[in-house]
């Protein structure tokens, strides 16, 4: 049986209107309820002062007085109610129900231990002596500021769950009524609004009688499969259309080359990501100006130019804000978009530095090997022209070439490590290790350099410091590389100290020294292979420790960084993930 279209709409707001009225009914009973145990509790602790006010007397000259208990008894007749007199340790004095004999302590009752907090208090519970449920209501009586006594009056409930049973139907029926009522009023009003929606439908049907019996669930289902069928070949030619969008949309947004396609007028038609991110183009480029978008006057002369020539024009230019080099082509697009021309950037930033690099690292390998080159010869010259004749100086300038053929000899190997750790073929025997074992071992290696130089070398590593993960002899030389440094730009006197603390997942290696610090202009690059800080303090290294270190630390999965101050020291960390 099919489902129609009127019971679609009508069923879910059936549902809604129920869950309304349920929860409107639960929210009106509660309330109700509330109300009347309010009312009553105010009623109760209002007759609890009324009696306290008249027993009061009686309870503060003698505590123990039989007309207390007769108090209580009368009171009750009048208010309708139970009332109980308790003395602060918990005996009662005065009870209307049952003998004083029979009554047992009442300290513990939870209305009673809030009134001899000096609090009014009510509380709900069912009674054993009177087999019901009963409003307890209870006031404090004080003399001098303590509580000496607590007169409680108790209500059966029976009549406010009466009154609140016959409550509860009125509200139900009341909600059933309008239930009944919600639901007539939205069928008529449901049916009213379907029916031009039924004639569309009967009248689509003799469009598209093949619909019929094929699964069609109500009017609304059947219309709609009568214009699906109808815009079928419409919505397979718009999509072929999105599709070869796509594509050239796809190849535009993922081009590393940055392209814009400028009209006649010289206001850009497209613009992909790549030349957005390059000439920082502001948002909602399309439309605007090549000189607006782009902001160098360079491209718009390129674009003029090709537009004037009708041929291909390049361009190298850079862009000193974002320190980019790009090379620029601007071609004309012909019959396809009449005086519109196509403009074509390469990014050869990475290039241009790789350059850089490849030239620096020429001209520092150069000026480091031609120094003791040249030296070299010059003591080569010296011997063969007469100094092997004298023994002593022989021996002091062959010792003078050892010197300078272990300075290249050190620099090469430098080089070697440093290309070898770069390209991943210096293999990490990665073990795990307490970061105080290769501390040690770096600060008994630097001991006796720290000692002839004057400077007191010493260690901070607790025992219990948790494992990390790294090559201890890869760590070890980049302490040494560390300490060397320390040792050789401190004065005599000074201190080095190694530490290593934890902190979150990882170990923080710390070297610092006294010595004579680096300049904030230096700090940045001291990492840099062949930087060197001070020449002229340098002792004749190679500039590459720091490099190697670097290296070694990240390969480790680690950060390193320095800080300083001129005159006031030096501060190295390196981090190693634990274990």
């Amino acid at each position: 049986m099919r489902t129609t279209i009127l019971w679609r709409i009508l069923l879910p707001f059936i549902l809604l209107l129920v869950a309304v009225l349920a929860g409107l009914t639960l929210y009106l009973t509660r309330f109700l309820r509330s109300t009347y145990l309010e009312r009553t509790e105010a009623s109760l602790l209002s007759e609890a002062h009324l009696v306290r006010n008249e027993i009061a007397p009686l309870l503060l000259a003698n505590p123990t007085d039989p007309q207390i208990n007769a108090l209580a008894v009368r009171d009750a007749g009048l208010l309708s109610a139970r009332v109980t007199i308790v003395l602060a340790d918990g005996r009662v004095v005065g009870e209307s129900e049952k003998p004083l004999s029979e009554m047992e302590n009442h300290f513990s009752r939870p209305e009673v231990q809030q009134a001899l907090l000096n609090k009014e208090a009510t509380e709900i519970r069912h009674s054993d002596t009177l087999k019901t449920d009963l409003l307890y209501a209870a006031v404090p009586l004080s003399d001098q500021g303590e509580v000496v006594a607590v007169v409680r009056l108790a209500a059966p409930l029976t009549e406010i769950q009466s009154n609140l049973g016959h409550l509860y139907t009125s509200v139900l029926v009341a909600a059933l009524a309008a239930a009944g009522l919600g639901i007539l009023l939205a069928l008529l009003i449901t049916r009213s609004t379907l029916r031009p929606l039924n004639s569309l439908s009967r009248a689509a049907s003799t469009y598209a009688p093949a619909l019929e019996g094929q699964g069609a669930r109500d009017e609304l289902s059947r219309l709609q499969a009568t214009f699906v069928s109808m815009s079928q070949e419409l919505r397979l030619q718009i999509s072929e259309l999105h599709a070869e969008r796509g594509k050239l949309e796809a190849v535009l947004a993922n081009m590393t080359d940055g392209i814009i396609i400028a009209d006649l007028q010289g206001v850009v038609q497209r613009i992909n990501p790549a030349a957005a991110r390059m000439f920082n183009a502001p948002a909602g480029a399309l439309g605007k100006s090549l000189a607006e978008v782009v902001r160098q006057h360079q491209v718009v002369e390129l674009w003029r130019k090709c537009q004037e020539t009708g041929e291909q024009q390049t361009l190298s230019l850079e862009l000193a804000a974002e320190r980019l080099f790009l090379q620029a082509f601007a071609s004309p697009l012909g019959d396809t978009m009449e005086g519109a021309v196509l403009l074509v950037f390469q990014d050869l930033t990475r290039l241009r530095k790789l350059e850089t690099v490849r030239r620096d690292f020429i001209s520092n390998v150069s000026h480091d090997l031609r120094t003791p080159l040249a030296s070299v010869k010059a003591l080569a010259e010296t011997l063969s022209e007469g100094a092997l004749e004298d023994p002593p100086a022989a021996r002091r300038f062959l010792k003078q070439m050892e010197t300078e053929i272990d300075n290249m000899t050190q620099l090469v190997h430098e080089l070697l490590e440093l290309s070898r750790i770069e390209s991943g073929r210096a293999p990490l025997e990665r073990l795990s290790v307490n970061p105080c074992v290769f501390l040690e071992r770096a600060v008994e290696r630097m001991a006796l350099q720290a000692e002839r130089a004057g400077l007191s070398l010493r260690m901070e590593c607790a025992a219990d410091l948790p494992e990390v993960k790294a090559d201890p002899e890869r760590i070890q030389q980049v302490l040494v590389n560390l300490l060397h440094n320390a040792v050789k730009f401190t004065r005599p006197g000074g201190e080095i100290v190694v530490s290593a603390e934890p902190r979150e997942r990882e170990v923080v290696i710390g070297v610092r020294d006294t010595g004579v610090g680096i300049a904030p202009e230096d700090l940045p690059r001291i990492f840099e292979r062949f930087y060197k800080a001070d020449r002229s303090r340098s002792g004749g290294g190679t500039g590459l420790g720091l490099s190697i270190a670097r290296h070694l630390v990240e390969a480790h999965g680690g950060r390193i960084w320095a800080e300083s101050e001129p005159e006031k020291g030096s501060r190295f960390y390196f981090t190693l993930p634990v274990a």
